[in-house]
This record gives structure tokens, sequence and C-alpha cells, in this order.
């Protein structure tokens, strides 16, 4: 059962140059419990869709054009600023590719993570502690970070504090935007191989924005192709990594290195 039902979406953006649709008509769904992917080079709209439909899109210069983002019952693309403040950030939450831009460099880990808590009244100001100690658990963290600034830590311990920060509000739903794109090779399987983990776990919903296959082959139920503003292929992981239709997608498994994709 789809979770997330996108249809039509399509958004521009209206520069001195003219309008330029960045979306075009995309449609696509994200299966409950499931990790869907959508890739796509730089300018292929995979990030605009994504940001359009948790209403991140800023407007002027940008616009929703039509379209329809159901969620939970709910077109999200019909709700107001509050409406959709409400679900931003307790049923969906989103890690970004820069957790350092991302995470508030005045607030110690402690703080990054009881705010959403404390924000959506989720729990108690006496069992904070507890909730804050079972995150960096998760997350893989020390306790004994919790007082530091994030300027105190590496990338790859940034973003963990960011994915804590996402799941504290037990969200059903988590757009990861590039999260792992920052980091160097290493860093990057810790970090997909802790994703993955945690969906399982939480039972989570996710929609995985990247450019790179490689990355997207290690984590994804299924995978969405955008080029140009438009979506060009969808299917699941196996299907689109061992029998492409198209020839822009075979053209991006061409580029993985060690692939002998034509």
């Amino acid at each position: 059962m789809a979770l997330l039902s996108v249809d039509n979406l399509s958004v521009s953006f209206v520069t001195r140059n003219g309008t330029n649709k960045a979306v075009d008509n995309v449609s696509f769904s994200v299966e409950e419990r499931q990790i869907t992917a959508i890739i796509g080079e730089s300018g292929s709209g995979k990030s605009v869709s994504c940001y359009a439909i948790l209403g991140l899109v800023p407007s002027p210069p940008g616009r929703i054009d039509g379209g329809t983002a159901h969620f939970q019952g709910q077109d999200l693309l019909a709700l107001s600023e509050a409406e959709l403040r409400a679900i931003r950030g307790r049923d969906i939450a989103m890690i970004f590719q820069d957790p350092y831009a991302s995470l508030n460099p005045r607030m110690t880990v402690y703080d990054t993570l009881a705010e959403p808590l404390l924000l959506h009244g989720l729990v108690r100001k006496a069992d904070l502690d507890q909730a804050i100690r079972e995150l960096m658990d998760n997350v893989g963290l020390a306790r004994a970070f919790v007082r530091k600034y994030p300027h105190e830590f590496s990338g790859g311990q940034r973003q963990r504090i960011a994915i804590g920060r996402a799941l504290a509000t037990r969200p059903e739903f988590i757009v990861a935007d590039e999260p792992v794109s920052a980091l160097d090779v290493t860093i990057q399987a810790q970090i997909l191989d802790l994703l993955a983990d945690l969906t399982k776990e939480y039972g989570l919903t996710m929609l995985f924005i990247s450019h790179d296959l490689a990355v997207i082959r290690q984590i994804a139920d299924r995978i969405a192709v955008m080029y140009h503003g438009k979506l060009v292929e969808e299917g699941s992981t196996a299907q689109v990594f061992e029998t492409p239709r198209e020839d822009y997608t075979r053209s991006l498994l061409a580029a993985i290195p060690g692939t002998n994709a034509a």
C-alpha cells in the first residue's frame, strides 16, 4: 500500500530569462515500509519534486503549477502552511545533504534532539533525558557527546545527529536528500547501513534522493529515474539494474565503475 502518492506534479521557476519548468507532470508512489529512491543528475528535478511535496519550494520564484501529493488521506499540496508545518517534522521528517548547514551551530546535541520532542509535545520533561539517551544509542553516538556542538564533530557524526533529530518524533515517513554525498566512501557505507537498519527497526518509509546509482543499489527497494524534469523510468531496484528500459538509465548504469551496462 502506498503511503505517499504523487500525481501529475508540475513545478516551475520564474527567472529573468523566462519560466523554467523544473518538474513536468511527474507521478510516482512510495510504498509503506520501503525505501524508494529518486535518481537523476543535477537539475533533473528530483530534489525540487520532494521539496514541493513538503512545501519547501521558495515562492517566488518557484510555483507549483499542478498535481496532488496524497499522504495519510490528505493532499499535502492543498494544505495551508500551518497545516503542513504540523505534519512536517512530526509525521514527515527530512535529512538534508549537509548536516552542518541543517544543524543549529549554537545548539548542543542534547538541545538539537530535544527540540522536536518538546515542540510536538511528545515527551514530558521528566522523561527527556532517557529519550535523548535512546536516540544517541540508536544512531551510534556516545552518550558523552550530548553537551557538544556541531562544529566539534566529523561529517559522519554530524549526519548521525541529523538522523537522530529526524527520528526523534518517530515519523512514518522520511525524506533523505543526498544524505551521504558529502561523505567519504567508508563513512557513506556506515550511514547507509544505519539508515537501512533504522528503516527496518522503526518500520519507516523513506524517499531517498541521490545522483549516485551505486549508492541507491545498496539501500533502495524501488527506483524512479528523472531526466530534465520528467520521470522516465520506475521499477524495482533489481529490474532497473538488470533490465533498464531507457537509454538514459543505461547511461547512468554504464557510469558505475565495474559495470558492463550498454
